[in-house]
């Protein structure tokens, strides 16, 4: 009771909108910035205190802010996550520690199922705003079929997003098919008031060399990323984000 009034002396402002369960997973954060951010996501997102468990757990937070700089680490603490561009729907890494798979290797198909069958978590992990709309979307080309492996679409940014799932490195071929895909919702599926789609290769792992040159040049809305099974520690993900604050305070 004493951590609460001194954290929320002016809970009322709240407008009631979180619980009291809220409150107690949001007082066992000692991080103030980290606090902020997951009680702003919460009450944007509307989060159940078991999404609240899972993104913290999930070190949600510091996952997001390692790819800013101080001032956005700072306005994310006290506004939350803002979608306003395709970056900001973007996470690399992905973390999939919710489907349970052992560290070795499997096949495409097997990782896809098992996404869909933990859609609510994969869903989460994905961000706000996602709505699913099919797996193995087709698309024809003169006569021959292509499937994407997942399509989405974004409430938010107004736009379908394209995901390509590789258990291997991504190579260059991967990323001139997802081009190729996006050429086409943007010809052949977008309705007049959507947005540029974007795809996503997500790939077990990326070389950042080949990846720079083979996207120079394309102008669709493209980004790979990795994804992996388990989380990294959180102590050294909070480790390297006070180093980041330091840095950049300096």
């Amino acid at each position: 009771m004493r951590l609460f009034y001194l954290n929320y002396e002016n809970c009322q402002t709240l407008s009631g909108k979180l619980s009291w369960s809220h409150y107690t997973e949001l007082l066992a954060i000692s991080d103030d910035l980290a606090r902020s951010f997951y009680e702003q996501q919460c009450i944007q997102d509307r989060w159940s205190v078991r999404e609240l468990k899972c993104q913290k757990d999930s070190a949600l937070f510091e996952r997001v802010a390692l790819s800013k700089d101080r001032a956005e680490i700072l306005a994310l603490a006290k506004d939350g996550q803002r979608i306003e561009s395709a970056r900001d729907v973007v996470k690399d890494p992905y973390v999939f520690e919710f489907l349970d798979l052992p560290d070795r290797n499997y096949r495409e198909s097997e990782l896809e199922n098992r996404l869909i069958a933990e859609l609510e978590k994969f869903l989460l992990e994905l961000g706000k705003g996602f709505a699913f709309i099919g797996q193995q979307y087709r698309i024809t080309l003169n006569n021959t079929h292509f499937f994407v492996d997942l399509v989405f679409y974004h409430r938010i940014l107004k736009c379908f997003v394209l995901i390509d799932l590789k258990t291997q490195a991504v190579s260059h071929q991967d990323i001139g098919q997802m081009n190729m895909y996006l050429n086409y919702f943007r010809a052949e599926e977008n309705m007049k008031d959507d947005n540029e789609p974007i795809g996503i290769v997500l790939a077990r792992d990326k070389d950042e060399i080949l990846v720079e040159y083979a996207t120079g040049g394309i102008s669709n809305q493209f980004f790979v990323s990795r994804y992996q099974l388990y989380l990294p520690d959180p102590e050294v993900l909070k480790q390297e984000l006070r180093r980041l604050l330091e840095v950049n305070d300096g």
